[in-house]
């Protein structure tokens, strides 16, 4: 590692290396002053530690809930990125995957050999310089940049700290490319799909019932993640045989190491260079998994991509499986009716072709965000065997996640064993199956489903709608009838009268600040907690009242926290009392009056809590109908952090005893009415929802309203 090259972490980073949550290790700092590392920086007022140095800590206390073999992990890759300032970034990586494909080809360390020998090694089993030499060569270079000696001997002792670390070649391997992005090598990830994506797909194709011996093939195999991931999907001894291509020699080079150092033999893999597999010596592949090349929306045209899977599919025998990643434009969306692209991409459904068609959301390539993506699975039948079936599914408003690419893998795989029909034992949850014909039937018309699947008419949720849409129907009645008989009269007028008119001049107002009322001991002031997002629950225990419930921006009731955890865990606060009065200034002014009590303040929201034993008692509820009054008058100048004015110096008038009596009763009356509008407004709102929900997922319908004399 060269020595004036650091590496600076803030306490953030360093949870996240540890895994634990953020105020973790400042509380390390704190407790272990004698032995935690001293920061090396200040950065807008942020310490920074030295990274080696925090991992050595952690290795040595065994703090934290990281994997040890991770953080070494980590310690090797930041010696890796610690060569980018005196190396071109693919020349050290390209230097470490060589040298650790070196050691698994000869299953001996790396250590015990200087840097002449290592090459004398890497030319004897390179021969014809493939995948590994011209990579060790570079670290050599007479021409190399000042203060980058030794590079090569250095990266050979970090190869065998990866390998131990990992304890096979093929994961160090992998951990290199996995910080390929940090390692300033951008070009080998940025035509690769997500990881997780990567994943899903080498499921898709059924590899792990792939017949042994099978022969796998990506092309444009880029640097070799699909190639990859079906080889660690696949059994360990399954025998198979690997083929890639791609246009540029460096990603060839790379992925012939890459799969050398997963223990295929050189006589199971073959990776040309170029746009095309090399079959005449291998035969039609069994199983293909293809990521087609990224191109703009501006020159992408769906007809050039349709036969580029046209050309693919040739390669298919009988039971053969094609997985395809391309533009969604191309795959699932509407096409020109009648067209060239249209007739091709029927002409997959009428040959039995297509089986599966999903919509994928953005963030299939994340270094292409707004490119969308879809999933094409293509299966050669025999005539005999077809049953006109395609199987879709539509991702593309969900979030890519790990549970939904799984559920979906499960569809495909009950589909791909049913043997390509609908087995109504084992429906698939996640997708729609349909006869191919009603997509034929329909040129141009988008390859996603339409309706739902016809197993979730049989959820809870759907059998229940009917039940629940009667009974908001007579909630509704009911809060309609007591609505009529509280807030109107007799003779159908409302019956609210506040008898305001204007104040004389003899009278005038008296004004009070809030912080006089605190000086009076009118008014006490409780601060709020700071309570943990971890510890916040949904059901049950206190009501937390923040910033969010205090503004109207979540519901009262919505965070709760548990009494036992409260005590255990909050020991010095306090719940509020009926009538207190929740004041938050961040993001904006707000006020809630608690009319229950036993609710948790939630940091920034403070209480204002009214003394009963007080001279001129205050009255909760008028009180915060003049704090919001008087803070409309001082709205927050845009872009402001803060306000401009302390709570406490907010003036509002100080009423009399009997006009705050009055006001009282008046803010109670206009809050019975507005609570009994809101339940009917929400009862409303929850009868249009369903009904909706239930009429386009095409499970409910409207009788027509009988005619009664």
């Amino acid at each position: 590692m060269p020595e004036d090259v650091r590496w600076p972490i803030s306490y953030s980073e360093i949870a996240a290396l540890a895994e634990v949550q953020r105020p973790v290790p400042t509380t390390w700092a704190r407790r272990h002053r004698d032995t935690f590392p001293e920061p090396i920086a200040q950065e807008s007022g942020r310490p920074l530690f030295d990274g080696r140095e925090v991992i050595a800590w952690l290795l040595a206390t065994g703090r934290g809930n990281a994997d040890p073999r991770k953080l070494r992990a980590e310690l090797a890759l930041h010696t890796l990125a610690g060569w980018r300032g005196r190396l071109p970034a693919r020349v050290p990586l390209n230097g470490l995957t060589a040298l650790i494909c070196l050691r698994q080809q000869q299953d001996a360390p790396l250590g015990g050999s200087d840097w002449p020998s290592l090459l004398r090694q890497a030319a004897r089993l390179d021969t014809e310089d493939t995948f590994l030499l011209a990579e060790l060569r570079a670290l050599a270079e007479p021409n190399m940049a000042p203060g980058a000696e030794g590079a090569g001997t250095a990266l050979a002792a970090l190869a065998d700290e990866l390998v131990e670390a990992a304890y096979t070649p093929a994961e160090a391997f992998d951990w290199v490319l996995d910080a390929r992005r940090r390692l300033g090598a951008n070009e080998l990830v940025a035509d690769e799909p997500a990881p997780l994506l990567t994943r899903a797909l080498a499921r898709f194709c059924g590899i792990a019932e792939v017949d042994d011996g099978a022969t796998i093939a990506t092309p444009y195999a880029r640097s070799g993640d699909l190639l990859a991931a079906m080889h660690a999907q696949a059994a360990p001894d399954a025998g198979h045989t690997y083929l890639a291509a791609d246009p540029d020699p460096d990603f060839v080079r790379l992925v012939r190491r890459r799969m050398l150092a997963r223990e295929v033999h050189e006589f199971q893999l073959d990776v040309t260079v170029g746009p095309e597999l090399s079959l005449d010596d291998w035969g039609d592949p069994d199983v293909v998994l293809y990521a087609l090349p990224y191109e703009p929306g501006e020159t992408r045209n769906a007809l050039t991509v349709l036969e580029r899977i046209q050309a693919l599919t040739d390669l298919l025998d009988a039971g053969s499986t094609a997985v395809v990643l391309g533009p969604a434009d191309a795959l699932v969306r509407p096409l020109p009716p009648h067209g060239d692209a249209d007739r091709l991409r029927r002409s997959f459904l009428t040959e039995g072709l297509l089986k599966t068609a999903v919509s994928l959301p953005e963030g299939a390539f994340p270094y292409r965000p707004g490119y969308r993506t879809a999933v094409w699975v293509l299966t050669r039948t025999p005539e005999r065997e077809r049953h006109g079936l395609v199987l879709l599914a539509d991702l593309s408003a969900q979030s890519l996640t790990e549970q939904a690419l799984d559920a979906l893998v499960e569809d495909v795989h009950i589909f791909r064993s049913a043997g390509w029909q609908d087995d109504r034992r084992h429906t698939p949850r996640h997708a729609v199956i349909l006869p191919a014909k009603v997509l034929d039937d329909r040129p141009g018309t988008a390859f996603t489903p339409q309706h739902r699947p016809h197993e979730t008419r049989y959820t809870r949720a759907v059998m229940e709608r009917p039940e629940r849409i009667s009974q908001l129907e007579i909630r509704l009645s009911e809060l309609v009838e007591q609505a009529r008989q509280e807030l109107y009269g007799l003779d159908g007028q409302v019956e609210l009268r506040t008898h305001a008119v204007l104040r004389s001049e003899g009278q005038p107002v008296r004004r009070t600040a809030v912080g006089r009322m605190l000086q009076d001991r009118r008014l006490r002031r409780l601060p709020g907690h700071r309570i943990k997002d971890e510890h916040l629950i949904s059901d049950g225990g206190y009501a937390v009242l923040g910033s969010a419930e205090v503004l109207g921006a979540a519901s009262v009731g919505a965070r709760r926290i548990d009494p036992l955890l409260f005590t255990a865990a909050y020991d010095h606060a306090n719940l509020t009392r009926p009538g207190d009065v929740i004041v938050t200034m961040n993001p904006e002014f707000g006020v809630y009056v608690d009319e229950e009590g036993l609710s948790v303040v939630a940091y920034p929201a403070r209480v204002l809590r009214a003394r009963p034993d007080a001279e001129r008692p205050v009255r909760p509820r008028v009180l915060a109908a003049l704090l919001r009054a008087a803070a409309a008058e001082h709205g927050r100048v845009n872009g402001a952090v803060r306000a401009s004015w302390r709570l406490e110096d907010l003036l509002i008038p100080d009423l009399t005893p009997d006009e705050a009596e009055r006001y009282d009763a008046l803010l109670a009356e206009i809050e019975r009415r507005d609570a009994l509008l809101r339940a009917q407004i929400t009862a409303l709102e929850d009868l249009n929802r369903l009904t909706a929900a239930g009429l386009a997922d095409g499970t409910l319908m409207l009788l027509p309203t009988p005619h009664t004399v």
